[in-house]
């Protein structure tokens, strides 16, 4: 019998970018479950369908929101925030934009965040070791502090660079949902008028020079998380969480 491939992108009303991390294979050939983790973009517009799919249906129970508390305070809660959903707030960043940001390329953003957000990352990638049922991490646009913990996390499991390029360059399907919803809100105003062109795309030539400058300055990312603080028995249990087959 021939099955059906499985489908990465979850399609909602409420959200553009909300995607299962599952399928990929490593490089020692297993492969990580479908319907563990799961990333998106923000979660206050999702219907009351969205919230049957996203909790009854798929499971989740833990919720790990990366946005900023000013972000978190400045939209309506999202109803999945709500028991029997964990809540877990792991800001890469929490402080108040001082207007004088200096003007970086996406990369260069990206591996700041890397340099700068160590713990937070870390304590994300041990909240997911720490709670075996199925996940969801998530930001504002699901693209830029998503991606790099999906980066990280897929990275740590040992996915391959090429689908790390491929699981972020998938957020372009969304993007013009995404791009269209920022705009409506206030509080990402910014990302038009002080970021640069490229925060708005997500090319998978970009995020493989991230892959590749990250390796020269931290090595490997299971290297990343041990170095910042993650526990190899805590790595030990996010593999037998998320990793099937050898």
């Amino acid at each position: 019998m021939i099955t059906a491939p499985r489908e990465r992108r979850i399609q909602l009303d409420g959200c553009f970018n909300f995607r299962d991390l599952g399928g990929y294979a490593t490089h020692d050939g297993q492969r990580v479950r479908w319907g563990k983790v799961f990333r998106s973009d923000a979660l206050h517009h999702i219907s009351a369908s969205d919230l049957r799919r996203v909790r009854d249906e798929l499971g989740v129970r833990t919720l790990i929101d990366l946005r900023s508390t000013t972000e978190r305070t400045s939209e309506a809660p999202s109803p999945l925030a709500a028991p029997p959903v964990r809540v877990h707030h792991v800001p890469l960043f929490d402080r108040e934009r001082s207007g004088d940001t200096p003007r970086l390329s996406l990369d260069q953003t990206y591996l700041m965040l890397l340099r700068i957000a160590r713990e937070p990352i870390a304590r994300a990638v041990q909240v997911l070791a720490a709670h075996p049922e199925p996940a969801l991490f998530h930001c504002a646009a699901g693209k830029d502090r998503t991606g790099l913990v999906a980066a990280v996390l897929l990275g740590a499991l040992g996915v391959r660079d090429e689908d790390i390029v491929e699981d972020y360059a998938a957020t372009r399907h969304g993007l013009v949902g995404i791009v269209e919803r920022l705009r409506t809100s206030p509080s990402y105003e910014y990302v038009f008028t002080e970021l640069p062109p490229d925060t708005l795309h997500a090319e998978p030539e970009m995020m493989a020079r991230v892959l590749e400058e990250a390796r020269r300055e931290f090595g490997s990312m299971r290297e990343y998380l041990l170095d910042a603080g993650v526990e190899r028995a805590a790595l030990g249990r996010l593999d037998a969480a998320l990793l099937e087959g050898a």
